[in-house]
């Protein structure tokens, strides 16, 4: 079993949020945070590496889900763990208010459309996971709605998964004094401000509600075959390092190997 499988919330099993430390640094105890940069770019070559493996060989493909509340780190988590991979081969599907089209549709149909396909990469920046969040939270549908989501989502990746694209799912946790801090940085900062939503104030003051409901998602929905990782996310380098062993340690799971050449290329001389 891998170490990092502390952070795998298992089938089946019930977990409580209040349980995990969001200050965790426990699987490299001994990193600074200068040092966790440093690990982190052999990571990233790593990464690259895996990535183009993938994306040359053309049969994988593999969805990761980021979900977090507001501050959480969703973006930077993105920036920084996917440092260097060939955007041929990695897409970025952003999930915000759903469009007057997407509104028509059931609330699937929006997602099932940016799944990845071979040799791709695609993650979510927040994902369908929303329909049991914030529709639930600020009360958008009624419970009788979002309760039944639950396992909607679960046969939803199910099939993805029997189709052969493999799921890793992040929970970004981080406490409530840390969103605090993030918050007022990006008003302290001038070059942050444009991130300050007003409304961000508003969903503070549902922080109890808003991690019950997480805490309910991660329960209900993590699955042998799509599990989620509960990620100590106070501390940004050591939230990257993690993310990163966990991806690289799936892609090499997946025994990926580079298309053969083409014969007679050992003949070829290059004038």
């Amino acid at each position: 079993m891998s170490k990092i499988d502390k952070y795998r919330v298992k089938q089946g099993e019930k977990i409580s949020l209040k349980d995990f430390d969001t200050d965790d640094k426990s699987l490299f105890k001994n990193f600074a945070k200068e040092e966790g940069k440093s690990k982190l770019l052999e990571l990233n070559e790593e990464l690259e590496y895996l990535q183009e493996l993938m994306f040359a060989e053309g049969k994988q493909k593999v969805l990761i889900v980021l979900q977090a509340t507001d501050t959480g780190g969703k973006d930077g988590t993105i920036r920084h763990v996917f440092e260097g991979v060939n955007p041929a081969g990695v897409r970025v599907a952003p999930f915000k208010k759903p469009t007057e089209e997407e509104l028509a549709h059931d609330y699937l149909w929006r997602i099932h459309k940016q799944t990845p396909r071979s040799g791709e990469i695609v993650i979510f920046n927040r994902s369908h996971y929303e329909s049991v969040l914030v529709e639930r939270v600020k009360n958008i549908a009624p419970k009788k709605v979002w309760s039944k989501r639950y396992k909607h989502i679960k046969d939803f990746e199910k099939l993805l998964t029997d189709e052969g694209t493999t799921i890793l799912k992040f929970y970004l946790h981080i406490s409530k004094d840390e969103q605090k801090a993030r918050l007022q940085e990006r008003l302290d900062r001038p070059e942050k401000n444009w991130k300050f939503n007003p409304g961000d104030l508003e969903d503070r003051k549902l922080w109890d509600e808003y991690q019950a409901a997480f805490e309910d998602m991660l329960n209900k929905t993590s699955t042998n075959n799509a599990p989620w990782y509960i990620i100590p996310a106070n501390r940004k380098w050591y939230r990257n390092l993690i993310i990163s062993t966990v991806i690289i340690e799936t892609l090499k799971s997946l025994n990926m190997q580079f298309p053969p050449a083409p014969e007679g290329i050992k003949d070829i001389v290059v004038e």
